[in-house]
């Protein structure tokens, strides 16, 4: 068997976590959320590929960011939010997917696939978790490169749901493009 010489020699700190979803992993969601709904984007930029979509679709997005003092462990917004989107910092994962079961509301978030096992995510899923999986890995966008995303990922990437899908396990086509998150 082959080593993974990409996933051993990552950056799996917190500085590794900046990378930044591109505009062509978000347009699957589209497809499963009701245009109604208020999403939050609790990791979010004003840049961001999450809040520029689903804001240019017509939907109603709130957004907030760590840079502006929302920390989402202590920051909820005050407005009326219905679903909660985002791709959340990976080395955080098991922070965030219990502080974001505790709202007990729908939300997707876009993490590595291998956050399917673990003692922890078994304690926090208990069977309530649906995934949205692709036929090809998500490139993303880093700090050094906003205007391309960054071809060769070593890692498979997924959403995580809940209340969102219409089963427990859909697979969609990834349709790759470029779009600068940042022009």
């Amino acid at each position: 068997m082959a080593l993974n010489i990409g996933y051993l020699t990552s950056n799996r700190t917190e500085s590794g976590d900046e990378v930044f979803t591109p505009f062509y992993a978000v347009d699957p969601l589209l497809e499963f959320i009701p245009k109604d709904k208020t999403i939050w984007c609790p990791f979010d930029e004003s840049w961001s590929a999450f809040y520029q979509t689903f804001t240019e679709q017509g939907y109603k997005v709130i957004r907030s960011s760590i840079t502006e003092g929302q920390d989402f462990f202590t920051y909820e917004p005050k407005e009326h939010w219905d679903i909660l989107i985002s791709n959340p910092p990976f080395s955080k994962k098991d922070a965030v997917l219990a502080r974001v079961f505790s709202f007990n509301k729908p939300f997707a978030l876009l993490l590595p696939v291998n956050c399917i096992q673990g003692k922890r995510r078994y304690e926090i899923f208990q069977n309530r978790v649906q995934i949205l999986a692709f036929d090809l890995r998500v490139d993303y966008h880093t700090y050094f490169n906003m205007k391309e995303y960054r071809r060769g990922n070593h890692f498979g990437s997924a959403y995580f749901c809940r209340d969102i899908l219409p089963t427990n396990l859909e697979f969609r086509k990834l349709i790759k493009y470029d779009r600068p998150l940042i022009a």
